[in-house]
Formats: structure tokens, sequence, C-alpha cells
């Protein structure tokens, strides 16, 4: 009875070998597997002496997202970012009617009035807090991941700075309409986007961490900035139309 015991157990030993190189070869072999695109978001980060965990949920592989269709993405970036100059003019006590009716102007030469969320048609329709105008200005990085996935920007930068908001900006004034935007704009491919996701996603995870333990190392990550990248990424491939509505759970 022994010796049967040893061999089932040899056998069982043999097939979990066999299982673990499976696994391991199927990473190899497909880079775009989500377990690869998570050993290469640890490796960058680890690289970065930022805190992370192999205890994270496995981003979706691309058979499994939808992208949002192009216009809607070019349209929700350019409402997003007249939105966001809007708030910045109130949060800096600039002539709110003058503004309102500029960007206004600009909402319906784009064409992108409908693209508006529901906190920023508040300061459209001046029925706004000091605290709406604020959440609206932080969304110059949701603008940023966008205009990224977009193809108009070769690179992001690291999370630990604001975006370049002179950049942002002229991406857009530089446009005549929607349609000269659209013919600049080249989505990038799925699995790009989903490998700056699952970073920013494991960025994110890092950051909420140290709010429990202060001594988790971030390296400079600016919280903020994360958490909003992220939340532009995230809306790419998320059911919800309303970015402010997207879970970002770590």
């Amino acid at each position: 009875m022994s010796d049967l015991i040893k061999s089932i157990q040899s056998k069982l030993e043999a097939l979990k070998g066999g299982n673990k190189k499976t696994m391991e070869n199927r990473t190899e072999a497909d880079p775009a597997s989500p377990e690869a695109r998570r050993q290469r978001s640890i490796d960058k980060i680890r690289s970065m002496g930022i805190a992370y965990t192999y205890n994270l949920p496995l981003i979706e592989s691309a058979d499994e997202v939808t992208v949002r269709p192009f216009d809607d993405i070019c349209k929700r970036a350019a409402a997003c970012l007249f939105a966001v100059q809007l708030a910045c003019d109130i949060s800096e006590g600039n002539g709110y009617e003058d503004s309102k009716e500029f960007f206004s102007g600009l909402l319906e030469r784009y064409g992108v009035s409908g693209s508006l969320l529901a906190k920023e048609k508040l300061l459209y329709d001046n029925n706004f807090t000091e605290q709406d105008a604020v959440d609206i200005t932080w969304t110059y990085e949701c603008y940023w991941a966008l205009v990224w996935a977009l193809g108009l920007i070769d690179d992001m930068g690291e999370p630990s700075d604001c975006c370049d908001c002179e950049t942002a900006v002229r991406l857009l004034s530089e446009c005549k309409n929607m349609e000269e935007f659209k013919s600049k704009c080249r989505l990038r491919d799925i699995n790009e986007i989903l490998d700056v996701l699952d970073l920013y996603y494991r960025y994110h995870w890092a950051c909420v961490n140290k709010q429990i333990d202060p001594h988790t190392p971030i390296n400079g990550l600016d919280p903020a900035v994360v958490t909003e990248r992220r939340r532009g990424l995230e809306w790419l491939i998320s059911d919800e139309d309303d970015w402010n509505d997207i879970s970002l759970d770590t």
C-alpha cells in the first residue's frame, strides 16, 4: 500500500511540475497574457523602489475587454479639457460669466456638449461647489491619460508630477474643430493600454497602502496624479459612461 501511495504522490508531483512549466511557457510565449503583464509591471515597480504585491487581481486580457469607440474617446477628451479650463478659471477667481461663455462656445464648435459628465455640467449650470471645481481641475490627469491613449503624446511621464498643462491645452487649441482633432489621433493597441493600466493599478495600490502604513515606499509618486490617470485609463474599458462612477478599488 505504501508503494502505491508513493507512486500516486510521484505522479501528482510530476503533474504539478508539468502544469508549472506549462504556465511558465505560456507566460514566456504570450507577452500579452495577464500574468506576463503583471510581471512586467512588478519588475518596473521593484526597480523604482516602490512597494508591490502579487495579490492584486489580474487585469483582463485583450480578448476580455472592449475599448470605447474612437469617436467617444476623442469627444470625452475635448469635453473634459474645456471643463477643466473653466474649473481652473473658477478656482483662480477669473470672470465666471466670460469664461463660461467662452468654453460653452468651444463645446458647440467641437460638438461635445453631450459628452459632459454630470459634475462637469454643474459648472455650466452655475450650480457647483468650490470642491466640484477643484475635483474637475484634477481631471487634467484623466485627460492626459486619454491623449496618451489617442497617441498624441509618446509618454505620460512618471506620475510624480502633474501633466504638462501647456502641451495638454495646445493639443486641442491648435485644432479648428473636432474633425481636425480626430485626424491627429491614432488609438493605441489594446495591449499597450492594458500594460499601462496594470502599471497604474499597482502604483495606486502602493499609494493607498502608504495611507495605511506610512513606511510604505512610493518613491515620490503623487497619489492624486496616479488616481486620476488610472481613472482615465479604466474609463477606456469600463461599462460606466461617467468616470466618477468607476470603482478604483485596490
